[in-house]
């Protein structure tokens, strides 16, 4: 099975031509104030609008008002939403639009109950805890807490880089792997050595099952 890559916190056009190029399968842009990834929305529609064909578009959202993320949607015409926050199953399924779940995992039962809760989500995104901090840590976390029963894709995040994503996707077996700092040479800077890196290691697993 192809592992799909989301290269996410995509800021310049230039890192979309590049990601795209390495084979990326998504991107993500970041509609959160406070992430040093941050995009407006209107910066956000010319970077969609620059993607090819069959590479998907994803906006992710943190405790946003309901108001918000129709205004986003109605300017960026993304594919998906994700939702890093403390959202309810209703919330996230209120937009019409495909939608993904973060869940910052501490222990098993996290992921377990993240399934069982948000059933009506396309995956879900597992990624590093942290109590002040929503995703984004550049913390890798004990995949060995990753339940085997999966009803939904899982999205394996937190800490990946060129250096362990094989490993990672190797032991993990995840749907797809998301990556946003390991692929930077500064926050919200992507670095096309690193990103062509990441996505051959991951297509390196691939190749050899």
């Amino acid at each position: 099975m192809k592992t799909r890559v989301k290269i996410c916190g995509i800021t310049r056009k230039q890192d979309v031509v590049n990601a795209t190029r390495a084979g990326a399968d998504a991107l993500g842009f970041v509609f959160y104030e406070s992430s040093p990834r941050y995009v407006a929305p209107t910066a956000a529609k010319a970077l969609v609008r620059a993607l090819p064909p069959f590479v998907s578009a994803t906006g992710l959202f943190v405790n946003p008002d309901a108001e918000f993320v129709r205004e986003v949607l109605s300017q960026v015409p993304l594919d998906m939403l994700q939702f890093h926050g403390d959202e309810s199953p209703e919330f996230c399924n209120s937009f019409g639009v495909r939608w993904i779940k973060a869940v910052r995992v501490r222990q098993s039962s996290d992921i377990e109950n993240a399934y069982r809760d948000y059933g009506n989500a396309s995956g879900l995104l597992v990624d590093a805890w942290d109590p002040d901090k929503y995703g984004g840590t550049g913390q890798a976390f004990n995949w060995s807490l990753i339940p085997e029963a999966r009803p939904l894709p899982l999205i394996l995040a937190g800490g990946l880089a060129s250096d362990n994503v094989f490993r990672a996707v190797a032991e993990v077996r995840p749907w797809a792997v998301d990556v946003s700092g390991g692929v930077e040479s500064s926050k919200g800077i992507k670095d096309v050595q690193k990103i062509t890196d990441f996505i051959n290691e991951v297509h390196r697993v691939d190749e050899t099952d």
